[in-house]
């Protein structure tokens, strides 16, 4: 008798985007006349950059010919792109990473999942609250979590990242945890952490033989000086962090996919005896093992990231998203919210006073603008929704002026 994984059933019912999709789609589906304007989940709205598609292109013609064909890449990815990765992402802001530590993926949420393949089925495991649910879930998958009951699973340890702590927790509340997830930028309140509360996790998590799983997908946004773009700006971060990033908001690659993971050499865990084991072998053979690398052509993309012209057509398209949330946190303050996020990221957090699903379907059914309930996030999230600035300057204007008139 085949027998399945019963961990799946201790998912919540739904995942939030499907369940936001059924919404919208029942609300379409009563009032087909209706313009929709999606500001809920973070998907791009604004076309390749030009010099990234140019190169994609010669890469598709890279594959027509015999002399420049390409089949099988590293699972690791193309030397060209984790070259100029290590360096431009790393090298050139101070930061020791080399090439051999990057691995390329295509995406960051598929690493982030992946990663917990890694460690025992004992670890203890932190995430903050309200938090990315791909943290929660993949754990749920793995049997780490334990059952769910109200709204949280038991063997999870919640962080409350709400507006005493500026959504940017403390490691007090992680004592006896092996691994912490962090994202910042963060998915989903937009708040961002200074240096030295950065700096205080890395010491807590070297003290305690604990590793930081550091998600910066959004690192792209950070406008403010000083703010960290990298975990591993922090001294002695190589020993206890492991990044993930992405190029998907960065520059796009939504529907490209394409990011990449770092391991530092030398960041190891620990066998039940106490054994120092290094990650990076560990993961190099999970990858070689599961993964045959993300295509040439994505990979000849990606490296136009890092040209000039590249890397300035990206950041005019990120300033464009930054502008759409700056008029949207604008609007939303004159009439009297709090919001938090809009300057170093694209996300937008509302504290909306109240039942965050109810806020949702009244927009949705008075203004046909699509946002995501903070609920959605985690327990801590009630009482907010999250915007997107993904989305054309048009369709922001006119969302901003249906919110004016609805609430």
């Amino acid at each position: 008798m085949i027998k399945v994984n019963e961990n799946y059933s201790k998912i919540q019912a739904s995942y939030l985007f499907t369940e936001i999709a059924h919404r919208v789609a029942a609300h379409q589906s009563a009032n087909p006349g209706a313009k929709v304007i999606r500001l809920g989940i973070g998907d791009v709205t604004e076309p390749l950059a030009p010099a990234v598609v140019a190169a994609m292109h010669k890469a598709v013609d890279d594959e027509s010919a015999r002399e420049t064909f390409h089949g099988y890449g590293p699972e690791q990815g193309y030397a060209f792109l984790r070259e100029k990765a290590a360096k431009a992402d790393f090298q050139d802001r101070g930061i020791d990473i080399a090439a051999d530590e990057i691995f390329i993926s295509d995406g960051a949420k598929c690493d982030c999942g992946n990663i917990q393949e890694l460690f025992s089925d004992d670890v203890k495991i932190a995430v903050g609250d309200p938090v990315y649910p791909v943290y929660v879930d993949t754990n749920v998958m793995a049997g780490r979590t334990g059952a769910n009951e109200g709204g949280r699973y038991g063997r999870l340890v919640y962080l409350t990242c709400d507006a005493t702590n500026g959504f940017v927790p403390s490691p007090a509340g992680a004592d006896g945890c092996d691994v912490v997830y962090l994202c910042y930028p963060n998915n989903p309140t937009g708040a961002v952490a200074t240096l030295a509360q950065l700096q205080e996790w890395v010491d807590w998590a070297n003290a305690n033989k604990a590793l930081l799983l550091f998600d910066a997908a959004y690192e792209a946004f950070i406008r403010t000086p000083g703010i960290p773009h990298s975990i591993y700006e922090c001294k002695g971060a190589r020993t206890c962090a492991i990044e993930f990033r992405s190029f998907s908001k960065t520059a796009g690659f939504t529907g490209v996919r394409c990011g990449y993971t770092v391991v530092p050499k030398g960041l190891v865990a620990y066998t039940k005896k106490g054994d120092a084991v290094e990650l990076r072998p560990m993961w190099t053979r999970r990858q070689t093992t599961k993964f045959n690398g993300a295509s040439y052509i994505t990979q000849r993309g990606a490296e136009a990231i890092y040209s000039p012209e590249g890397a300035a057509q990206c950041r005019a398209t990120i300033d464009f998203y930054l502008e759409n949330g700056r008029i949207m946190k604008e609007a939303l303050k004159s009439l009297g919210y709090e919001v938090t996020g809009g300057g170093d990221s694209p996300y937008l957090w509302v504290n909306v006073k109240g039942d965050s699903w109810a806020f949702f379907d009244r927009l949705l059914k008075e203004a046909n603008v699509v946002t995501t309930p903070g609920a959605g996030f985690g327990r801590a999230g009630e009482g907010y929704i999250r915007i997107s600035s993904f989305n054309s300057r048009e369709n922001v204007l006119e969302a901003v002026e249906r919110l004016g008139k609805v609430l």
